[in-house]
């Protein structure tokens, strides 16, 4: 079995690839545990009228980012409650702050993951932007180019030092990805890299 964690700044593609990499792993034949935390935020928000609901709707309408326990809860959940040992698992969109990133580790190592590879998507700035403002219509934390800028700054602030994490911890194949190209492309250094 092998884990699949994928991060990449807002408009990188990565919840794309990560998808394209289940519909690869599928294709020979393997089950595949597709977890995107956020997602599951949206959904939790849609299908509950709890407090909790609506601060998370708050937070993520704001473009900030949940609170670390949040995640790590929604997250952990998904594998406890779906994972049956035999699938891959790809996780798109988990630990934002280098705190949650050894509860990844402790989660793996429970459930005996020994392959595992962390694919960052590096796109510029203005790539993101870009891109972010086309998909914008029907996403409150994308319609604004502040909302925006926010959002990159919190990922240069609190995840890119999860990266440097993954990347010095050895049990980790490290991957950088350039996401600039194509989505076929970027598709293609992502299959090289776990094959």
């Amino acid at each position: 079995m092998s884990a699949y964690i994928f991060y990449g700044k807002a408009g990188s593609g990565k919840g794309t690839q990560a998808l394209e990499l289940k519909k690869h792993l599928e294709s020979l034949g393997k089950k595949v545990l597709y977890i995107e935390t956020g997602k599951l935020f949206r959904e939790f928000v849609s299908s509950n009228d709890t407090f909790a609901s609506k601060r998370t709707k708050d937070v993520i309408e704001n473009g900030g980012l949940m609170p670390a326990f949040f995640p790590v809860y929604v997250w952990a959940n998904q594998l406890i409650q779906n994972f049956n040992g035999t699938e891959e698992i790809i996780l798109d969109g988990v630990a934002r702050r280098v705190e949650e990133a050894p509860m990844i580790d402790s989660a793996l190592d429970f459930f005996q993951i020994e392959k595992r590879f962390v694919f960052t998507i590096d796109i510029s700035d203005e790539t993101a932007i870009h891109r972010l403002q086309l998909r914008g219509q029907g996403r409150a934390d994308d319609a604004s180019i502040d909302k925006i800028r926010e959002r990159l700054g919190l990922y240069g602030e609190k995840t890119l030092p999860i990266l440097n994490y993954f990347e010095t911890n050895s049990k980790y194949n490290f991957v950088r990805v350039n996401g600039e190209p194509a989505p076929e492309e970027v598709f293609e250094q992502i299959k090289k890299s776990i094959h």
